[in-house]
């Protein structure tokens, strides 16, 4: 890409704008990269500013005094989790907020795309397993998730973003944070991940428990 190579040296710092998504998988951060760049192409010096005023209870003044560029903003805006390839609420009503409804419109078609992105599914075959070892999880975990997430690799991002919507309900945060998971492994997310993880956490009845229920459904008992 070229404003990844334009000009750079080998030892100069790559634009904040331009570094990884955390927490991302490489076809979401490149999509969103590109989302970036078309609506920041799009937007005018007065544009930038009045999504600027929209933003000053969320980044720090002097910070913010310095964004020059749309790409600019959005970084700092990525930085500090508010915005993310699946996190686009407020990117969304920053666009409503200038009235630039043909901007807000990739911003929604994105969205669509990422939503259906297959890459996202698991494998078919694991579809079953996976919502019956759920159930079984969501159910029998408790306050253990956050641990079970960290030995299944889950970015802490993930993990943050999660408690943060659902504090209040620990089934949900449970079953949320278990729906991440599979989102960000897509096709490879796995019963057997889950149970080896379940196991790598000292939670080895409900490893058990979870086996025990698969084999109930393969087997068609109730």
């Amino acid at each position: 890409m070229d404003f990844l190579s334009g000009g750079l040296g080998q030892d100069a710092e790559v634009p904040p704008y331009a570094r990884p998504v955390p927490g991302a998988g490489p076809g979401a951060v490149d999509y969103f990269l590109s989302l970036q760049h078309s609506i920041s192409s799009g937007l005018s010096a007065a544009e930038v500013e009045a999504m600027k005023f929209l933003c000053r209870d969320k980044i720090r003044k002097r910070k913010l005094e310095a964004v020059r560029i749309g790409l600019e903003l959005f970084s700092i805006l990525m930085e500090q989790q508010v915005i993310a390839p699946d996190e686009l609420g407020f990117l969304k009503e920053l666009l409503q907020h200038i009235r630039r409804s043909d901007l807000l419109s990739l911003v929604v078609q994105f969205e669509q795309g990422e939503r259906r992105a297959p890459d996202d599914e698991p494998d078919e075959h694991e579809k079953r397993p996976l919502k019956v070892a759920f159930d079984v999880i969501r159910a029998n975990v408790g306050k253990d998730w956050k641990k079970l997430m960290r030995e299944l690799g889950l970015p802490e991002v993930k993990i943050e973003k999660v408690e943060r919507a659902y504090r209040y309900d620990l089934e949900e945060e449970v079953f949320q944070a278990l729906r991440e998971w599979q989102k960000w492994k897509g096709k490879d997310a796995k019963v057997a991940d889950l149970i080896k993880a379940l196991q790598g956490c000292n939670l080895k009845l409900v490893a058990d428990l979870v086996e025990e229920k698969i084999s109930q459904v393969n087997t068609g008992a109730k």
